[in-house]
């Protein structure tokens, strides 16, 4: 277990030296979520299409952007992965003495590390914009723990479609493909009660309601009752999606 573990925050580690080595991806996946919170979220607000009470409509869009934003940067660590088998780095790390979920669960939480470099970017812009987070220690401890996981959880399923894609080509095309329909159909940037029928069943099942959900309680809110069924989705969701891809790992240097 002691090994296990070892081998998962080694590839943490080589995540964390790759953000610190080059900070530049992280600044330009910012200009997306200025443009929702600054721009688009002050008209919406001003003319008061989206009726939202007790908050304002910019704070309600923010834990929204903020995941569509890491949702983006996890969907493309299967990317990654194919350019790790092209250089031959994958082929090392499938031969050493290391078992493929420890691979799996090192990078999709190495996707969680990157996440949340980018939410504390969201987090700091929200707040000179006016939004008003909740300073609560656990909240916030609670809420990168969610991040994380969520993270992961895409991660995960990014690397599962890279084994079974296992070209650039044919991968580059999949990010917009899978995040912008959950982005448009969850609770991001409209409650799910304004829905028509058939877009509130898919966001029931939608795994990104329940992160946003859970965050826009956590940071904005500070109501918890959603919490519990917010992280318990996220949970199955990461442990299905992590599992799925270690069977499948391998087949991306078949």
């Amino acid at each position: 277990m002691i090994a296990y573990i070892e081998k998962v925050l080694a590839m943490l580690e080589v995540e964390v030296r790759r953000i610190m080595h080059d900070r530049t991806e992280l600044y330009t996946r910012a200009v997306q979520p200025i443009l929702w919170i600054g721009v688009f979220a002050p008209v919406m607000e001003k003319f008061r299409v989206v009726p939202i009470p007790n908050i304002t409509y910019m704070e309600f869009i923010t834990p929204g952007v903020l995941v569509q934003s890491i949702t983006f940067v996890s969907i493309f660590y299967g990317l990654n992965v194919i350019w790790e088998r092209d250089l031959g780095v994958l082929n090392k790390l499938l031969v050493a003495p290391v078992s493929r979920s420890a691979l799996v669960i090192g990078k999709a939480l190495s996707a969680g590390v990157r996440g949340i470099f980018q939410s504390l970017i969201i987090v700091l812009l929200a707040e000179i914009l006016g939004v008003r987070i909740v300073i609560n220690p656990i909240y916030l401890l609670l809420a990168a723990l969610l991040i994380v996981i969520f993270c992961a959880a895409f991660a995960a399923l990014s690397i599962f479609i890279a084994s079974l894609l296992k070209t650039r080509e044919r991968f580059m095309g999949i990010g917009q493909a899978i995040t912008m329909p959950l982005f448009f159909a969850s609770n991001a940037i409209y409650p799910i009660n304004l829905m028509p029928n058939w877009l509130k069943a898919v966001a029931t099942i939608n795994p990104l309601s329940y992160a946003v959900e859970g965050l826009r309680a956590l940071m904005i809110t500070g109501d918890l009752t959603t919490v519990p069924l917010d992280f318990l989705v996220s949970f199955v969701f990461v442990a299905v999606t992590i599992v799925i891809a270690s069977q499948t790992f391998k087949k991306i240097i078949e």
